[in-house]
């Protein structure tokens, strides 16, 4: 059984993700620094209402958590479409239109979903209409 993630798509996998939490934290980092700027420059005759303080905490705090579940989704999909893949090894595909089919001997997994490598060496974008049987052509 083999059941790959080509290095390209991993470092896109990757890149993505990376980029989505850069993002974030610069965004995270942005907000640090407003309330920072905020504290500092206020009128010290009207100083920050405590509750208004807390609630820019809070919202800070859920900034936070809501990147750490986005990272744990984004591995959670990817865990999942790995075990997906791996029970297609062995079984029969069969193209939407109907033009390829053969044994599945290999899955890929891509940025833009699962592709089926066959044991004739065609390949089978796993998708909508796409066929899956368990015995042979």
């Amino acid at each position: 059984m083999n059941v790959t993630a080509p290095a390209a798509t991993q470092a896109t996998t990757t890149t993505g993700g990376s980029e989505s939490v850069a993002k974030a934290q610069v965004d995270y980092q942005s907000f640090l620094k407003l309330l920072v700027a905020q504290m500092k420059n206020q009128d010290p005759t009207n100083p920050m209402d405590s509750t208004q303080y807390v609630a820019q905490l809070a919202s800070f705090s859920q900034v936070e958590q809501s990147i750490q579940i986005n990272s744990k989704l984004d591995q959670m999909l990817q865990s999942s479409a790995l075990a997906q893949a791996d029970a297609l090894i062995g079984r029969t595909l069969t193209s939407a239109d109907g033009k390829t089919s053969g044994t599945v001997a290999e899955v890929r997994l891509i940025s833009s979903g699962v592709v089926a490598v066959l044991q004739g060496g065609g390949e089978i974008a796993v998708g909508p209409g796409v066929v899956v049987s368990s015995g042979s052509t």
